[in-house]
């Protein structure tokens, strides 16, 4: 019974059909731009894959585009387009001319002409330009990553100190007509959260902001405290926004890989949003709790975890959670979790996720790896790369949140 290579198939199979080439077909089909110019600005995880399914689409018509994702992201060139690659998940200085870049494409828009807005996951790091120093922004998104505030939380300060998020980059577009297409990585699909809403209406207020830098003791500057309590634009009249792919539409992917398999799918949530760590305990309880079901089963999570940092290790969010699971379930027969990320980069590592079974905590032991040290050290990569624990799938192009699965596994 390989439930390796069963995860390895469910993970592939899955991402496969989160790919955004076509969500983005299904967005364009039968659109109409009118006789103006048409330009492109795609920013993003999967911001290049988008782009290109564009590209193939509209050819031509395509006057001229911007691309800016993540580091080892862009495969290629794109007719007409820029391609720029840049910092995640902390903005950098090739962030910022990338963005710029797209700034003054927008600024020579006219009546007429229409920008076609590529978004996904990632968003608020690639596409920025800082309205306080880029080491300061740096430093408050550092620290908002180690206290474990979630997406949202992040979001709503990072409106506040840009200049294009939170629709502002849809007033620089203005007369022209924005048409976005998004695939969501937050829970819920928010559209004034994903990648901090660039294009659309912004929900969250100055209060809000200043509640979240009170919540987590924020070091900030006069200039950017100061900046937290000017709104930001709460409507807009030359968008529209659509969303194509979500954390939801991987987990049923997920699932129908797993019916192949001869898993009886049972879907727990696409709303998982705790630590890390603790979601790795409860999906270890959830297979301790079916161990003499007399069949074999796959619980599946979707969702995006945190990870509060107390040590200096290397690991993300996902190999986290697996390493959390191991602790529960050693020992179990015939049993594993799972969890990856769809884009393919857990955290600042060259890992998806990460698996294991009953058998990975004495393993880890016989090399003298504490499950509790590691973790205690967000060091889960170096422990689940012991004994053969890691998922790699390279980037994949895409970004709708993370799946996790349970999988347990009796003969028929």
């Amino acid at each position: 019974m390989n439930l390796r290579a069963d995860a390895e198939r469910i993970v592939r199979e899955a991402i496969e059909q989160v790919l955004p080439d076509e969500a983005v077909a299904r967005a364009l089909a039968k659109r109409e731009f009118g006789s103006g110019g048409l330009y492109v600005v795609a920013a993003g995880k999967a911001a290049w894959q988008m782009a290109k399914a564009a590209s193939g689409i509209l050819g031509e018509r395509i006057a001229a585009g911007i691309v800016v994702t993540k580091y080892h992201h862009v495969k290629g060139e794109i007719p007409r387009m820029r391609c720029f690659e840049a910092g995640h998940p902390v903005p950098d200085d090739n962030s910022f001319a990338a963005t710029e870049a797209a700034m003054e494409l927008a600024a020579g828009l006219g009546e007429g002409d229409t920008l076609l807005f590529l978004l996904s996951g990632g968003g608020s790091a690639l596409f920025e330009k800082p309205l306080i120093p880029g080491r300061e922004l740096a430093d408050i998104t550092e620290e908002l990553l180690a206290c474990g505030a979630d997406i949202v939380e992040i979001n709503t300060i990072r409106k506040r100190l840009s200049a294009v998020k939170g629709g502002k980059f849809a007033k620089l577009c203005e007369p022209a007509q924005v048409y976005s297409i998004v695939l969501s990585d937050i829970l819920g699909d928010p559209l004034d959260m994903i990648a901090s809403g660039p294009t659309v209406p912004d929900t969250s207020t100055g209060g809000q902001a200043r509640a979240v830098a009170e919540k987590y003791r924020l070091h900030l500057s006069a200039g950017a405290a100061s900046l937290l309590d000017v709104e930001t634009p709460k409507t807009l009249d030359n968008t529209e926004t659509v969303v194509t792919g979500s954390v939801r539409d991987l987990c049923m992917a997920a699932a129908e890989s797993c019916r192949r398999l001869d898993y009886e799918p049972v879907f727990l949530t696409d709303g998982l949003c705790c630590e890390a760590r603790e979601a790795g305990s409860f999906l270890a309880s959830v297979a301790k709790s079916h161990q003499d079901s007399g069949k074999s089963l796959a619980f599946l999570a979707g969702g995006e975890t945190v990870v509060h940092l107390t040590g200096t290790g290397l690991g993300g969010r996902n190999q986290e959670l697996s390493l959390a699971a191991a602790e529960g379930i050693a020992g179990l027969a015939d049993t594993a979790v799972f969890s990856v990320g769809s884009d393919g980069t857990d955290g600042p590592t060259d890992a998806a996720g990460g698996f294991v079974d009953g058998e990975t905590k004495g393993k880890l032991a016989e090399l003298g790896v504490d499950i509790y040290r590691a973790l205690r050290e967000n060091d889960a990569y170096h422990a689940l790369d012991a004994v053969g624990g890691l998922l790699k799938t390279g980037a994949t192009g895409t970004n709708v949140n993370d799946v996790a699965v349970v999988l347990i596994k009796r003969e028929s």
